[in-house]
């Protein structure tokens, strides 16, 4: 029997923004897939391409000064990069939601959580408003509020940073869609609440079978919601495969790096946590070859001819072991040592 094809795929992704000092290619050449029932992971460091790659899955890039130069995007086989506004506007917030990393800016401060969760009601079943209060308050209690009934009368501001949040998880599920693209959930909220947030969206995933998208720089997020990981550096994907393999033999050595930035059982200072020398490339001139290699501790340790390659190479993205890299010279079994020091996840989301 032949497996069923991915929910979503996308395919060279490439997007740029029109700037003063020319044009900025914040995403270039970034292809990956989703399984339904599955979470996958994309993680790096600010900068990278995360949220312009969720952003531009609704095609939500604002044009100008974004533009999507090229790649495909396929949800359930069809491209959404071919489709009109009118067709889009069937799989946004229906077949396809997304939290966005702000709930502060999300929300319209100006009217009621009823009033913004019953519009999406009426759009898109027709829902009057008694069904619209109804369905609004169920959702409320399904992502863990006190007192749904009164808090559906609130306005963004009466409510804590953990309640807009769940307003917003609350509205994007509101259709029950295929596919969830979490934005930085967590971003701004107490320990406590993040682990809430992250069991939430773990617990609604199992119910409804959907597939999830997890944007984050967090490391630790990754291990504790993820089944897929991949790393992005500098607008590409510079590897990609199964949590447990990413945590446990890892190839990159800039994914090595930002595992080494977790703090573990025996650092008690930042100041002790290893970092990554160096800045990340300009993405309106980035360099020939490997976009790393100024950073990478391993380069260093090259003989001459192999820096050569390093800085005058463009590495593809190719399957190494089990997972896919894009590096001349992944690290070998010796050479990742936080393996040795940080526990690799039981699992994913499953």
């Amino acid at each position: 029997m032949t497996s069923p094809p991915p929910l979503l795929e996308v395919d060279n992704l490439q997007v740029a923004f029109e700037t003063e000092d020319g044009l900025l290619h914040a995403v270039d050449g970034v292809s990956f897939q989703v399984d339904s029932g599955r979470t996958l992971g994309i993680v790096g460091e600010s900068g990278c391409g995360k949220s312009v790659t969720a952003s531009s899955i609704l095609r939500l890039v604002p044009s100008p000064p974004g533009r999507i130069l090229g790649g495909e995007i396929r949800f359930a086989g069809t491209d959404i990069l071919q489709l009109t506004i009118e067709e889009l506007s069937h799989i946004r917030g229906n077949e396809i939601s997304m939290i966005f990393q702000d709930p502060m800016t999300s929300l319209n401060p100006v009217f009621t959580v009823e009033k913004q969760m019953g519009e999406v009601l009426d759009l898109r079943f027709g829902f009057k408003k008694r069904e619209a209060r109804a369905r609004s308050v169920e959702m409320l209690r399904t992502v863990g509020i006190a007192e749904p009934e009164a808090r559906v009368t609130s306005y963004p501001h009466e409510l804590s940073g953990g309640m807009k949040q769940r307003v917003m998880i609350a509205m994007a599920l509101l259709c029950e869609p295929k596919l969830l693209i979490a934005d930085e959930p967590t971003t701004a909220l107490d320990v406590t609440i993040q682990a809430q947030i992250l069991n939430l969206i773990k617990e609604l995933q199992e119910r409804t079978g959907a597939a999830v998208i997890f944007i984050t720089h967090d490391m630790g997020v990754i291990a504790e919601t993820c089944d897929e990981v991949a790393v992005m550096y500098a607008g590409r994907v510079v590897e990609q495969g199964e949590v447990v393999e990413i945590f446990g033999r890892s190839k990159h050595p800039y994914t090595l790096g930002l595992l080494e930035s977790i703090p573990r059982k025996g650092v008690t200072k930042k100041s002790d946590l290893p970092t990554i020398e160096g800045l990340v490339p300009s993405l309106f001139h980035p360099p020939k070859g490997c976009r790393f290699a100024p950073r990478c501790a391993k380069r260093e340790r090259l003989g001459e001819v192999d820096q050569s390659r390093c800085f005058g190479e463009d590495p593809s993205l190719r399957l190494v072991d089990d997972g896919l890299v894009a590096c001349h010279f992944p690290l070998e079994e010796a050479e990742f040592t936080i393996g040795r020091a940080v526990t690799p996840p039981a699992g994913g989301t499953g």
